[in-house]
């Protein structure tokens, strides 16, 4: 958890891959414990609460136990809001899309992305839109339609598009807003902060709902655990290590393997079928993470 440039490090192409590819794997698992978790009669509001209180109490005790130095007030408000409030604010809208649209409707226009983060970048002179990563895009996002396929007829309720699609673009903004905040600041601290900010959120909605409890059984406790540490803690950090090192772009690529290995662990967890959909799809994911590591990039 060492302090970086703001620029990516391009000398570590290899590490920053394989800290977002283990940050995906992470991420892959949400929607998994979330259900189970959900399903012993828990609100999604209190399990959101608990998953983030979790998150910030595990990462303010790292930060604590260790010789940090000091975020200045300013810079800790700037985590807490736009880390913090920005990430439960997206979280939010993709969830409340599921009253109006399929769940593959909705990771169809959410990991639209990456699209979002390269032309943030483009705009803002950060990152060039070369060949490779057009043809990286490409792959990834047909990739993603050939697992989740192209929206229908019966999924267009502008509602779930709107919120989806707005998701998508906070999402596309938020990575490298986060990458610029980050600045030469180890991972530890702000990820700590973000997650205070998260819970917060997420505390406020289930209590203004009145679906707030304490009294979880045994098996509650275990699965918000696992979804805090593995789900949350865990590839959060890992991300940011990949933000890091490969710069928005690339990890936002290299990230959008998440629904393929969300559709693996469904298979081994819940037993569900292997289709051909997502092993097509998962190859052309995978070819674009490849894609992106045929040559280094120059520091812009």
């Amino acid at each position: 958890m060492t302090s970086r440039s703001t620029r990516a490090d391009t000398t570590q192409p290899g590490a920053g891959t394989a800290y977002a590819l283990l940050a995906a794997t992470g991420f892959a698992a949400v929607s998994i414990f979330t259900a189970k978790a959900t399903a012993v009669g828990l609100s999604l509001a209190t399990v959101l609460a608990w998953r983030y209180l979790l998150s910030a109490v595990i990462l303010t005790l790292w930060v604590g136990t260790h010789d940090y130095k000091r975020i200045p007030p300013r810079e800790m408000i700037r985590f807490v809001a736009i880390g913090g409030f920005g990430q439960a604010l997206l979280v939010y809208l993709a969830l409340s899309s599921l009253q109006y649209i399929p769940a593959a409707t909705l990771a169809f226009l959410f990991y639209s992305y990456p699209v979002w983060v390269a032309l943030a970048q483009a705009v803002r002179g950060a990152e060039k839109l070369d060949r490779r990563r057009l043809a990286a895009l490409a792959l990834s996002f047909s990739g993603i339609a050939v697992m989740v396929g192209m929206p229908g007829a019966a999924a267009t309720d502008w509602r779930g598009i709107a919120l989806a699609l707005g998701a998508a673009l906070l999402y596309g903004i938020y990575i490298p807003v986060m990458r610029v905040l980050q600045k030469d600041h180890p991972v530890a601290p702000p990820s700590a902060y973000a997650k205070i900010g998260a819970a917060l959120a997420f505390l406020l909605l289930s209590v203004s709902d009145r679906s707030f409890t304490w009294e979880l059984a045994p098996e509650a406790w275990m699965t918000i655990g696992a979804l805090a540490v593995f789900s949350t803690v865990l590839p959060s950090v890992f991300f940011m290590m990949g933000l890091i090192r490969l710069g928005p772009v690339r990890v936002a690529i290299v990230s959008t393997v998440e629904p393929f290995l969300t559709a693996l662990l469904a298979i081994i967890v819940l037993g569900q079928p292997l289709a051909w959909p997502t092993l097509i799809g998962g190859a052309s994911i995978i070819g674009a993470v490849v894609v992106l590591q045929f040559r280094r990039d120059r520091v812009a």
